[in-house]
């Protein structure tokens, strides 16, 4: 059984929502310099602060409006030692960076009263290559000792968890996972495919779930596919086994391109909300277990609102 179940309520039956696709919106949308794709440098002064909280607002709104829990997602995804270091920022840089996320995370979860669902902090952990068509793989041992850094940094502040977004090979994840355990932090390991739903090293979905657990005895809260439309993944999940159960959480792209057509894209594909919408629900009527749920590339909150009204109508009405 997973070690980590403790103090982590998106573990019951109830749906928990969380944002978009952060970079995207903050880059097509509000006309944002994102170098290397890196959100966290926004956190430097109050106009980048600011606009993290412009971008947030509606997400929290939506949220408390369905009385629905909510993951907030720390926008740390590139604050690791490699992509901080292509934006100019020292590991002693990325601590600050890091502790500021969380600090902005934890003043917006304060606008959520007792009556509103439960509210929890992750530490968003990327990989450290490309996302997309990742340059190099790691060995395990690798992957620790690399996401230890910013691992370490994120287990000094309020985050309830640290969520591995994007993970493209399963030996990255196993590592990032062990790492999160040496550090005591609860961990959720977060898979993109292609479109054929295997993961970009070419490693089925489900034998990467089954390996990272093997591998770690079960350490994950849970498991999360993003980055990715849902039409890439239904049919691996439909026709998936046991492993299944531990996928929790989907993070969709609004586009049903690939990878390799989205890197190469110059404006941006928000494809159609009320569809997404409609696949995730159709999805949750086929595994009640996915209980959170939110948006990757693309996305806004006009995705997370109809994703709100397909899957809790009762809220929405």
């Amino acid at each position: 059984m997973p070690r980590h179940r403790h103090a982590l309520p998106q573990l019951g039956d109830d749906v928990f929502l969380t944002d978009g696709g952060i970079e995207t919106s903050l880059i097509f949308h509000d006309g944002l310099d994102l170098p290397q794709f890196a959100a966290f440098v926004l956190l430097a002064d109050d106009a980048g602060r600011d606009a993290l909280r412009r971008y947030w607002q509606p997400y929290v709104e939506i949220a408390r409006g369905a009385g629905a829990g909510f993951v907030l997602e720390a926008p740390v995804w590139r604050a690791s030692p490699d992509w901080g270091a292509r934006v100019g920022y020292s590991v002693a840089d990325l601590e600050t960076a890091n502790a500021a996320a969380i600090e902005l995370m934890t003043e917006l979860r304060e606008q959520f009263t007792d009556e509103d669902g439960p509210v929890v902090i992750s530490g968003c952990i990327g990989p450290r290559s490309d996302g997309y068509a990742p340059a190099e793989l790691m060995t395990s041992d690798e992957a620790r000792r690399y996401h230890a850094v910013q691992i370490g940094q994120l287990a000094g502040t309020e985050a309830d968890l640290v969520t591995a977004m994007t993970m493209t090979h399963t030996a990255e994840a196993i590592g990032l996972t062990q790492a999160a355990v040496d550090a005591g932090l609860p961990v959720v390991v977060s898979f993109t495919v292609e479109t054929d739903g295997r993961l970009p090293s070419g490693e089925p979905l489900g034998d990467a779930v089954r390996a990272v657990d093997d591998a770690t005895e079960a350490a994950p809260a849970y498991f999360m596919v993003n980055c990715a439309h849902p039409t890439h993944f239904a049919e691996t999940l439909r026709s998936g086994g046991d492993w299944v159960a531990r996928v929790r959480g989907i993070r969709a792209n609004a586009s049903t391109a690939s990878h390799a057509e989205l890197d190469a894209a110059d404006e941006l594909d928000a494809g159609e909300p009320v569809d997404l919408a409609r696949r995730y629900a159709e999805l949750r009527e086929s595994f009640g277990h996915l209980t959170v749920l939110g948006g990757c590339c693309g996305t806004d909150h006009r995705h997370l609102a109809a994703i709100r009204e397909a899957c809790l109508p009762a809220a929405s009405a």
